[in-house]
């Protein structure tokens, strides 16, 4: 089991501001040729509609509900809140818990999109790259899902055993 990650922020300026936190998610995916009756399953077991396109984000009370994958979405809980998976038909598909091997790495300011640019190739003026939405990228090799949150504000989902080099190289390039 991981060891617990209290808020860690990390003071880089007063124009970026850097955190780090446990990501308690969950990872569902439905099977091949069962996508309709799975989503509707979901959406029921959830109370919620699903993201329709991937990349896309709904959220519903303290879970942000990210679709990944076509047939795979991450619920992506509030720190501090025990994931609990919605039941899932085994016919139709399945879900496991991904929380102890992810960090949240929260990021604002006005430098965001100049900081973020020396780390991650991201087109900020594409419609897919606008507040609401996720996409996987490449950050120095690492696979990480990006979620923008807002303008200047958004979150790295981020591999638990790199988060010490990422924040690092994320507190590197905000020094100039």
């Amino acid at each position: 089991m991981a060891e617990a990650l209290s808020l860690k922020e990390f003071n880089l300026s007063k124009d970026f501001n850097l955190s780090a936190a446990d990501c308690p998610m969950v990872q569902i995916e439905g099977w091949d040729g069962t996508l309709a009756r799975f989503e509707a399953s979901v959406s029921k077991a959830l109370g919620a509609r699903l993201p329709a396109a991937v990349g896309e984000t709904v959220r519903h009370a303290d879970v942000l509900i990210v679709r990944v994958a076509p047939r795979r979405f991450w619920l992506i809980f509030e720190t501090g809140i025990k994931p609990s998976p919605p039941t899932i038909d085994p016919e139709l598909g399945c879900s496991v818990l991904l929380d102890e091997g992810r960090v949240r790495l929260r990021m604002d300011g006005a430098r965001l999109q100049e900081i973020l640019s020396k780390c991650v190739a991201v087109d900020w003026s594409s419609p897919a790259a606008a507040p609401g939405h996720a996409w996987h990228a490449a950050f120095h090799h690492i696979p990480v899902l990006l979620l923008r949150t807002a303008e200047t504000a958004c979150d790295l989902i981020v591999p638990r055993s790199f988060m010490r080099s990422l924040t690092d190289w994320i507190a590197d390039s905000a020094a100039g």
